[in-house]
């Protein structure tokens, strides 16, 4: 008995998670995860499909029949074109259907980010700096890493203070990134992330959202692969005239560093993520390594839980 009551509480990860998903679903959307989409598409291809090719008697043998061809047909394929790239001896006649029956690969598609929300209170680093509350000599520092690490020796930002100091800029308090939909190979959902500053967002304070950024390789960071949720600080644009008005896009995050180097927790199956202990503050990253919105679950001590289990794309990713 002790230990039945000892038990019977309802403090797990599930219900907790649910507190969460109202803020989710109007950041967001609809939650994939508990989505009818999948099973309305899979109720369209398997079903309807089928059924419009019946000759509808004794409809449902038939799709039954017509799919489970359909699916050993596919499985056949695959393995002969696995065949195929291990050198295997193929007869003519195969190679020449695979060849057939093997649709072209298209070229990938560029995902768009779109930088929108442009204040009128930031024209140069000088006012950037007044804004934000940071001084010009840390601002100055991070562009010039950004701009070796990050760009060609030519055309690179200015090294020098003095022009830099020159440079138009323009601040902007939204981004809306192209994420791919899961299991959809052309099919996307925009994320909308804003950056007000100190701005109030609909009258409830500012509105910094937390996003994912590629900060490294997919061997990087454990289960994260490469990827570290940020909080979205500030959009710039910075226009150089020097290399025919180039424009830099750029944001301004906050990265997070992943606890026991990304490791899913025994507990919750969750990766810990903390505030990073160099002394930055902040770091300058091309709007293209944006990668769309994150969602964190706030812990005490200036640490979150990535909530992986939001969504079904996030959840493919880390596990």
């Amino acid at each position: 008995m002790d230990m039945i009551h000892g038990e019977s509480h309802f403090n797990f990860i599930k219900m907790y998670l649910l507190s969460h998903f109202c803020d989710h679903i109007r950041q967001f959307g609809n939650i994939p995860m508990y989505s009818m989409e999948i099973g309305e598409l899979a109720h369209k291809t398997q079903i309807k499909e089928e059924w419009r090719q019946s000759n509808k008697n004794d409809a449902a043998r038939q799709i039954v029949h017509s799919y489970g061809r359909q699916h050993a047909i596919r499985m056949r394929l695959l393995n002969l074109e696995s065949l195929k790239h291990r050198d295997a001896n193929l007869y003519p006649d195969v190679l020449k259907h695979l060849h057939r029956t093997t649709s072209p690969v298209s070229p990938p598609v560029i995902c768009r980010r779109i930088l929108k929300g442009c204040r009128g209170d930031v024209s140069t680093i000088v006012d950037f700096s007044r804004i934000s509350g940071v001084s010009l000599e840390i601002i100055y520092r991070e562009l010039i890493r950004y701009s070796r690490h990050n760009l060609p020796i030519d055309p690179g930002l200015p090294q020098d203070h003095a022009t830099l100091r020159s440079l138009p800029v323009e601040l902007l308090t939204q981004l809306k990134v192209q994420v791919l939909t899961f299991q959809e190979a052309d099919v996307y959902e925009i994320h909308c992330g804003r950056s007000t500053g100190t701005l109030h967002f609909e009258n409830q304070g500012s509105h910094n959202d937390w996003v994912w950024v590629q900060a490294g390789t997919e061997e990087m960071y454990g289960a994260l692969r490469g990827r570290l949720p940020a909080k979205l600080v500030a959009l710039l644009k910075i226009r150089d005239p020097r290399s025919e008005d180039t424009v830099r896009r750029v944001a301004r995050v906050q990265l997070l560093t992943p606890v026991n180097s990304g490791r899913l927790s025994d507990l919750h199956g969750l990766v810990t993520v903390q505030m990073r202990e160099d002394t930055r503050g902040f770091t300058i990253v091309d709007i293209g390594t944006i990668l769309g919105l994150a969602h964190l679950i706030p812990e005490e001590d200036w640490r979150w839980l990535v909530n992986s289990r939001i969504d079904l794309r996030t959840f493919n990713v880390i596990y």
